[in-house]
């Protein structure tokens, strides 16, 4: 049972092997070119085929050129023909990785043609098939692959073989035209042009870039081990076509070749029976190719053959079927609907039947509205200048989609676009009642004119009255801001059409114009008064202009400056200002030029002149008092040190002074004299003067000269009998007690024990009841 099992698993993958084989594709080499052209390529009784010719790889390792067949499901062709930079035989799959690098062969040469088509300085290892033919119809066309092994790490982005299906006029000296380019571009296919996103990579230690992707929809992908062909990337299907003239014959060059390096070879797949030769119409007129046909317009499709064809026209219905056209049977068809059309024509006396086949939609009509745009006329001859611009939405029908594409004097330079006006938005007309012409296209340049009338405003506004405004700021120079909607509009709008709107300008040709418009919020630029322009307009017509004057008047009376007042406590005050003005107005609600005021606070009045101009003028009152000193801070025994601070209280501005004469204004005295005092405080805004109070300052001798002749010698301080009651206590420099005194003694004349004492420094101690002590000492000199 093993044994049986193990049977069927090793036939199962021998079938499997025998099947993933089968999958790849055949290349047979050993078949001509000619065969290759005429009976693989080409299956057309409408192509004549001359001279065909092919070279490729030198040595005997195989041509490089070949047929091949597919039953594989994931290649698009059945068969066809390989052209290869290497041995055809190298084509058929799997792909292998390890092995796609190839061989050089230095003595297989490039191909010039080739080179002058790609712009390429070099090339090598070319395979040529090319032939001459000639057509029947008026278009051929080819299907096709391009599959290169450059398709992996980061060499799509650098480097690329080269391949071109080269066509021109036989016999002549004219440039080839390159077939193999991507769509509706001159781009040629190739690795370097047809890729996805490459990453950078690192290969031996070295980083190389990566590039962004490149015409991406035509790569069909990577290949694996289970790809038919042997080579690491493919292209979609591609198709070479080309306009030619029936009956002419071409030449055809299929070329493709290697970059200079040789290695990492490439193919090109040509699908067996692809070249025909058709009937071209051109591209499908569609909305997805964004070129359907316009809206009404009559497109003549056109075979370019003559009677020696007979030809049937035939439509697509609604069973997806085509039914012939009935009656139809010109080289030409004039199309007026909607839908795929196909012709047929036969060669007289040939079974030569080609065909053509084009789809055909119509863009939705452009829809557009005649209008008219009025215009005001600033001197009345009927030539003024138009914004043709505010009628572009007009004349679309508001449709955003579709794009205004100038205004024209002509309709003859509308339909044909050209002489546009150059500056529609600054336009003179030229007569009188003018048409111009918008031309208005929609996304796919289909058009439609639209006419616009060019007229004169006849309507007018009343001559206006001066706009006055105050000078609203300090500086009271004729210069203020005006808020045109609000001070300016209400007066012009009176009596005249709702829905009007105005739009202010500094001069006639600014209004006309439409340029400079000036802010709502606007503030003259020439003092005192200044003239401006309202334009009414109503939507994109002008209804009228007119002059506007500004007038800015000043009010700035004399001796009108803020004040500040004292009121002295109890008393009143008044507050007054000029007579004459037209209005006042104070804070207190009174009307007068004047109030009397009893309580401190902040006052204003506000007066108006004859033009309604408004100024205030503010009253500061200040309460003021006479000042109550309560204390004084006596600083004494301290020589120059001495000092006295008035303590006090109240509201007001007070100076200071110990003698009732001469008055400070801080209530700080340094160096005092010993002394008696009167302290006093004076309010400075003539409130009246404090209470007073008496103070003393007392200090001792530093020296003093018992030498009987009258003049210190005694030792004593003075005005000490107006302090609580004291004793003083006299040391020599050793401390020896010498004498005692209190409030009731004369001094001390330098005696001790009846003895006069040496000249010398002696040192007191004063003791106050209070327990005030103070300590210093005093020469005796002799």
């Amino acid at each position: 049972m093993n044994y049986y099992k193990v049977f069927l698993l090793v036939f199962f993958l021998c079938c499997s092997s025998v099947k993933m084989k089968a999958q790849n594709i055949t290349v047979n080499a050993a078949i001509t070119p000619e065969e290759l052209i005429k009976n693989i390529l080409i299956n057309s009784s409408c192509i004549n085929i001359g001279t065909v010719t092919a070279s490729g790889n030198p040595a005997n390792t195989g041509q490089s050129y070949a047929q091949f067949t597919s039953a594989a499901n994931n290649f698009p062709f059945s068969g066809g023909i390989v052209l290869s930079t290497s041995p055809s035989k190298n084509a058929a799959g799997p792909y292998i990785q390890a092995n796609s690098k190839g061989s050089t062969n230095h003595n297989w040469q490039g191909d010039a043609d080739l080179n002058k088509a790609l712009n390429n300085t070099k090339s090598a290892q070319a395979t040529v098939l090319e032939f001459d033919f000639v057509a029947l119809t008026n278009s051929i066309s080819f299907n096709y692959i391009f599959a290169s092994n450059e398709y992996q790490t980061y060499y799509p982005c650098q480097y690329s073989d080269g391949f071109a299906f080269l066509i021109k006029e036989a016999g002549t000296t004219d440039e080839y035209t390159n077939l193999a380019v991507l769509p509706n571009t001159t781009i040629p296919v190739s690795s370097t042009t047809v890729h996805t996103k490459i990453d950078p990579v690192t290969i031996n230690g070295q980083t190389f870039n990566g590039c962004d992707p490149i015409n991406e929809n035509f790569f069909n992908g990577y290949n694996t081990v289970a790809s038919p062909i042997n080579y690491a990337g493919q292209t979609v299907v591609m198709n070479a076509h080309a306009a030619v003239v029936a009956n002419k014959t071409y030449h055809l060059k299929l070329v493709i070749a290697d970059d200079e390096t040789g290695e990492f070879n490439s193919a090109v797949f040509i699908e067996a029976g692809s070249f025909l030769s058709t009937i071209s119409f051109g591209e499908d007129r569609t909305t997805a190719n964004n070129n359907p046909a316009c809206f009404g317009e009559n497109i003549t499709l056109d075979t370019k053959l003559d009677n020696t064809y007979t030809f049937k026209w035939f439509k697509i219905d609604a069973s997806n079927n085509f039914v012939q056209i009935p009656s139809e049977a010109n080289p030409t068809y004039d199309v007026k609907s909607t839908g795929t059309y196909k012709v047929e024509a036969t060669l007289s006396g040939t079974d030569c039947v080609t065909t053509g086949q084009i789809k055909i939609e119509y863009a939705p009509e452009i829809l557009s509205t005649n209008t008219s745009l009025l215009q005001c006329d600033d001197d009345t001859d009927g030539i003024t200048v138009f914004n043709l611009t505010k009628v572009d939405n007009i004349v679309k029908n508001n449709v955003a989609e579709n794009l205004n594409k100038g205004y024209y004097e002509s309709l003859a330079d509308a339909q044909i676009k050209t002489n546009p006006i150059v500056t529609p938005e600054n336009y003179t007309n030229k007569v009188a009642d003018q048409i111009v012409f918008a031309r208005i296209e929609n996304q796919y340049n289909c058009y439609k004119i639209a006419e616009v009338k060019l007229q004169v405003s006849t309507s007018a506004i009343p001559d206006q009255n001066p706009i006055a405004t105050c000078d609203g700021d300090n500086n009271q120079d004729g210069f203020y801001q005006f808020d045109l909607s609000s001070e300016v509009t209400p007066q012009i709008s009176t009596g005249l059409p709702a829905g009007l709107v105005f739009n202010y300008y500094l001069n006639s040709a600014d209004a006309l114009n439409d340029t400079n418009e000036l802010p709502n919020i606007f503030k003259n630029s020439i003092a005192f008064s200044q003239t401006i322009y309202a334009k009414a307009t109503n939507g994109a017509d002008c209804f009228d202009i007119t002059p506007i004057t500004l007038v800015i008047n000043t009010f700035d009376p004399p001796n009108f400056e803020d004040e500040s007042l004292h009121l002295c406590k109890g008393d009143d005050i008044t507050l007054t200002v000029a007579a004459g003005f037209s209005n006042y107005l104070w804070s207190t609600g009174s009307t007068d030029n004047l109030i009397t005021v009893n309580s401190a606070g902040d006052y204003s009045v506000v007066v108006t002149d004859v033009n309604g101009c408004e100024k205030t003028k503010k009253f500061k009152v200040t309460l003021s008092e006479p000042a109550f000193i309560t204390e004084t801070v006596v600083k004494d025994f301290s020589g120059v040190d001495n000092s006295v601070l008035i303590k006090y209280t109240g509201n007001g501005n007070y100076e200071f002074s110990l003698d009732g004469t001469v008055f400070q204004d801080d209530p700080l005295f340094t160096n005092v004299r010993p002394g008696t005092y009167t302290a006093i405080a004076r309010d400075k805004n003539g409130c009246g003067l404090s209470n007073s109070l008496i103070t003393y300052v007392i200090d001792y001798p530093r020296f003093f000269t018992p030498n009987a002749d009258g003049y210190n010698d005694l030792w004593l301080i003075t005005n000490i009998a107006q302090l609580p009651n004291y004793k003083i206590y006299i040391f020599d420099r050793y401390g020896k007690f010498l004498k005692e005194m209190n409030q009731n003694s004369d001094g001390w004349n330098g005696l001790f024990n009846g003895q006069q004492l040496p000249a010398d420094d002696y040192w007191f101690t004063l003791e106050f009841v209070d327990g005030k002590i103070v300590k210093g000492h005093f020469s005796l000199k002799r």
